[in-house]
């Protein structure tokens, strides 16, 4: 039996200080406070390291560490080492401002010189805008403008997160305001979908195994299903959901990263450079739609009463905050194809959508059907479907389902599957899902972070779907039950091809 591993090789970060914007809110509390404790508990945090915080809300330097404090063990999942939060909290700084405001910088670059003195933290700024996508741009400009983001021998990156933009022109403006004052290679737009071990794992499944790679393309792979199924109703974010919906919230960043990660090229070497070059290339192959094209290959729906594990669901339309007329999708489902010599005439259906079955998140490859003439003269009528399964959550899972025979002295044919489940293998550590972003941010590599050009594809190829929704109205608005697998229409999507998706667990 195979021992489990732990793994945590790597350098420590370098010494720096992070300033986060937004720092009384959720995003800080629940997830990235928790992933800098489990860096500093693998020994990937720098000694040399101070925290800022930003925001509105009155407090102090000593109130804001206390609060942080209280809240870390709620929030970490594991039991808290002293010595090891003194290292996380051991310098923090708080500053109370409006990010429009441009005192507030000055108040801030007062707090960095007196903790990059205490810590001596070489100089090295991660500022990281955890607030509402409102702040992104000013935020960021007000940083180049102030000289705060300016490096002169030191490093100075800036971590933005999703939603980057609402549509391809708003993404597009946005990234013309932040490289108007920062450059490109300072710029990390996270999508915290990457930091998951098992998508950071298609790239190893793909290009570290000589068993896969020569299969991977249109000579042997049907199509491609791109699944992330969430249980979970909109709750208490009506307002921001029903501004947005499925196709915003969903496609362009974490379906679409996955979708590149499968069908990209190989990269000349693991550098940021090359992995981001060939996932950009990937999704300028990416068929562009016109408007019927788009409507005839796209399905959205919004759930309706139900039940989703035993608890009941109240349709989207009665949801607190959402307008009782809403036409915002919460589920979709995507035909798309990809125009180079690898993955031609090979479908890509990717599907998302709110209150269904189960939470799952996974890609499934499945492979051409074999000939069954050498079976004619035996009981066998038809083969299992192959399939290679990348599942992410809540399995984090690699499964490989062909046919075999039954036992018995005649000849019958069963599918059957063969699974490598991560926590069979390797001790995996407490995480938040931020870990290796922020890591990766520490030390300067890019490789997880999609550059400008690689947003502004996203939103290119859902555009279209977006003008030809916003001309229709909702007349084409689909429904399904709270707890199923989502609406027909995105069954006879698939069925219109000979196809069928794969069931949601």
């Amino acid at each position: 039996m195979t021992s489990k591993t732990g793994a945590t090789s790597g350098r420590a970060a370098d010494p720096c200080c992070l300033v986060i914007f937004g720092a009384s809110g959720d995003l800080t509390h629940r997830l990235l406070v928790p992933a800098l404790y489990n860096l500093a508990a693998a020994r990937l945090l720098p000694e040399a390291f101070a925290l800022i915080g930003v925001a509105r809300s009155p407090s102090s330097s000593e109130a804001f560490r206390a609060d942080l404090a209280k809240s870390l063990p709620q929030f970490a999942n594991r039991s808290i080492d002293q010595n090891v939060l003194n290292q996380v909290l051991g310098c923090v700084g708080y500053v109370q401002g409006d990010p429009d405001d441009e005192s507030t910088y000055a108040n801030i670059g007062r707090e960095l010189t007196r903790v990059e003195r205490e810590r001596a933290t070489q100089g090295n700024r991660l500022f990281y805008l955890a607030t509402p996508p409102a702040g992104f741009a000013p935020i960021g400009c007000h940083l180049g403008q102030s000289g705060l983001a300016r490096e002169n021998g030191a490093w100075r990156r800036v971590i933005i997160e999703k939603p980057f933009g609402t549509d391809l022109a708003s993404a597009h403006a946005l990234n013309q305001k932040l490289l108007g004052v920062l450059k490109e290679h300072q710029i990390f737009r996270i999508d915290h979908y990457l930091g998951k071990e098992t998508v950071q794992n298609i790239l190893v499944l793909r290009f570290a195994n000589g068993l896969f790679e020569p299969i991977w393309n249109r000579d042997h792979i049907d199509h491609v299903q791109i699944t992330v199924a969430e249980s979970l109703t909109v709750g208490r974010r009506g307002n921001y959901y029903d501004a947005t919906g499925a196709l915003r919230d969903m496609v362009p960043n974490h379906l679409i990263q996955l979708l590149s990660l499968i069908a990209m090229e190989p990269p000349s070497r693991f550098a940021a450079d090359s992995v981001r070059a060939e996932k950009a290339q990937l999704l300028e192959a990416v068929q562009l739609q016109n408007r019927d094209e788009a409507l005839r290959n796209s399905v959205r729906a919004q759930y309706d009463d139900g039940f989703v594990e035993n608890q009941r669901v109240e349709a989207y339309r009665k949801t607190k905050d959402v307008d009782p007329h809403s036409t915002t999708e919460t589920y979709v489902a995507l035909r798309l194809m990809i125009d180079n010599w690898r993955w031609a005439n090979v479908p890509f259906y990717l599907r998302t959508g709110k209150a269904l079955r189960g939470k799952q998140t996974e890609v499934a490859i499945k492979f051409k059907q074999a000939p069954i003439a050498m079976f004619r003269d035996t009981p066998v009528d038809r083969l299992a479907e192959n399939f290679l399964v990348v599942g992410i959550q809540p399995n984090e899972c690699i499964g490989l389902e062909f046919n075999a025979k039954i036992p018995g002295p005649s000849i019958a044919i069963g599918g059957v599957s063969m699974t490598f489940r991560y926590e069979d293998y390797f001790e995996a550590a407490p995480s938040t899902g931020y870990e290796t972003l922020i890591y990766d941010c520490m030390v300067g590599d890019a490789i997880l972070y999609p550059r400008a050009d690689g947003i502004e594809a996203g939103w290119r190829l859902v555009q279209p779907l977006l003008d030809a929704w916003r001309e229709e109205k909702g007349e084409r608005l689909a429904s399904y039950r709270a707890g199923s697998d989502g609406p027909k229409e995105a069954d006879e999507l698939l069925a219109r091809d000979g196809r069928r998706w794969r069931p949601i667990a």
